[in-house]
């Protein structure tokens, strides 16, 4: 049966994106050879989206987290140097926020509405 899931990002900054998640989001991992980093991820939910005329074509796939506190994690986020692409807006199924990562692009992170 299926344990767990592995997400990904693909990035031509691996080592720079690795550092970040590892010193800016406090994500601990193992080390699997030559620096590269396989994460401990925290606890996991996953959604399945209709596609429609906004937003991702169909095939694509996102990687979002998700806290209890949004203005505090973006706060604590702030001091380490993370940068916030927009302000904080409510989704209606939670609130939301992106931060910007090495690799050019950016992150969802979120306050979900819904209990977990």
């Amino acid at each position: 049966m299926i344990e767990g899931m592995h997400g990904m990002f693909y990035t031509d900054e691996a080592k720079a994106l690795r550092e970040f998640i590892r010193d800016k989001l406090g994500f601990s991992g193992t080390d699997v050879g030559e620096g590269w980093l396989i994460f401990d991820a925290p606890k996991a939910d996953l959604g399945v989206h209709p596609t429609g005329s906004e937003g991702p074509p169909s095939g694509t796939a996102e990687i979002s987290f998700f806290c209890r506190d949004i203005e505090g994690t973006v706060g604590a986020l702030k001091a380490k140097g993370v940068e916030f692409t927009q302000a904080i807006e409510d989704h209606g199924y939670g609130l939301v926020t992106y931060f910007r990562v090495p690799g050019g692009f950016s992150v969802q992170l979120y306050e979900p509405r819904y209990r977990k």
